[in-house]
């Protein structure tokens, strides 16, 4: 559904300014009536500018960082007694982001006018997904929005806490390739061809490896360099294209989840992700169906979808949901058990918690040891291959230098 930017007066005479989802402008001026606003310019968003804006707003701050804050002030807000309006309206002035600005300033108009929270949080996907709009919505029909926010909170800070480490981790690695294949692209292209060149004009031949360098130097200060990344850039485009749809997804996950070393971690996150999404959405309230609806989702593997859509069917034909995880190949036979003992138990939201918070310890290590092992692992690689550059480059040096013409 398209975006528009709108200038209008409130009922009290103020001007406002904001955005709105709607299917037209026409749409869009009549939700602002409804609300008791009235537009004086309303104009679509260009993907361009919305793609501008989101760009200049991510170098300010994450969506994320951005949002955990919003979500914590508002359950301190409301635990502390104060209306939701009031709350979001004090908000609206502490945030610095000018299109979360625009959007919980939105939100709080349509809410003044009667409109559900939820509802009018929807409209907003950039920043409110769907975990977080059905466990507010709970909070919204319960009267207890203050304790829903509190239980999302702490689900986003441990979510962001988790992916930091996996990202922390792949910090160091990557910027020792990138420092180590700059360092191989400046030999390539610029030492050996200054270098060779000099030793040519002395009428000395080039040996084996110094002339297979210089092929490579060649090709890559050559037009050919720009043929062979359009092609690579044509595959990485189809691939990912075929990604996108449900078979290349489907295929790309059981190839992940088959990786001799990094399948079982894989494995290990999107089981991790199933049991603290699953526990803190029953936790919040929501039903063992809708929760289920929402995991799937959000659950981020095909084969783990499938599973949890499986068991959201058996759940409402009456049978009990350990069957599907257990035959998906993704959840081990021990947790699938531990589901199984959970939910006869009527303690399925502990025993999930018990299991994320497992597995999620027992990720850290594994991710810890393989970070140990893959930085010298890089080093070596990365040394060889300087050194064969270095030798091509010294060997005809050595050869003048020793009289061998």
């Amino acid at each position: 559904m398209p975006r528009y930017h709108y200038t209008a007066i409130a009922a009290d005479g103020k001007k406002m300014r904001g955005s709105l989802a709607a299917e037209s402008p026409y749409a869009a001026r009549r939700q602002l009536r409804a609300r008791s606003i009235h537009p004086t310019t309303v104009s679509e968003v260009s993907s361009s500018s919305e793609r501008k804006t989101a760009f200049f707003s991510f170098l300010a701050r994450s969506n994320k960082a951005q949002l955990i804050d919003f979500t914590q002030q508002m359950a301190t807000l409301l635990n502390s007694g104060i209306k939701l309006t009031e709350a979001l309206s004090v908000l609206t002035l502490q945030v610095s982001d000018s299109r979360f600005k625009s959007a919980i300033a939105d939100i709080r108009d349509r809410v003044v006018t009667g409109e559900s929270f939820t509802d009018a949080m929807s409209d907003y996907g950039d920043y409110f997904d769907v975990i977080y709009i059905s466990m507010i919505r709970v909070g919204e029909v319960t009267g207890t929005l203050a304790a829903s926010f509190s239980i999302v909170g702490g689900f986003m800070q441990k979510r962001m806490r988790v992916e930091s480490k996996v990202k922390t981790a792949m910090v160091y690695p990557l910027f020792l390739m990138m420092f180590c294949l700059a360092a191989i692209l400046i030999l390539t292209i610029k030492v050996i061809p200054s270098i060779t060149e000099q030793i040519v004009k002395t009428g000395q031949e080039l040996p084996w490896i110094t002339r297979q360098m210089m092929n490579i130097s060649y090709v890559l200060r050559s037009v050919w360099v720009f043929a062979v990344l359009g092609v690579i850039v044509l595959i990485v485009w189809a691939v990912r294209r075929f990604f996108k749809s449900e078979r290349g997804a489907y295929l790309r996950d059981k190839f992940l989840l088959a990786l001799p070393i990094f399948g079982p971690l894989i494995k290990q996150r999107v089981v991790a992700r199933f049991a603290s999404t699953l526990s803190t959405l029953l936790r919040s309230g929501l039903s063992m169906a809708e929760s289920l609806r929402v995991v799937a989702e959000v659950t981020g593997n095909v084969l783990m979808k499938r599973a949890v859509q499986q068991s959201r069917e058996r759940i409402l034909a009456g049978a009990d949901i350990a069957t599907p995880l257990r035959d998906s190949g993704v959840i081990d036979p021990a947790i699938a058990h531990m589901v199984a003992v959970g939910e006869k138990s009527g303690e399925l939201e502990t025993m999930l918690k018990n299991i994320s918070e497992n597995l999620e310890a027992s990720t850290d290590v594994v991710i810890e040891r393989l970070s140990a092992a893959v930085e010298p692992l890089i080093i070596v690689v990365m040394a060889a291959i300087i050194g064969v550059i270095a030798y091509a480059t010294i060997l005809p040096i050595l050869e003048v230098s020793s009289g061998k013409f």
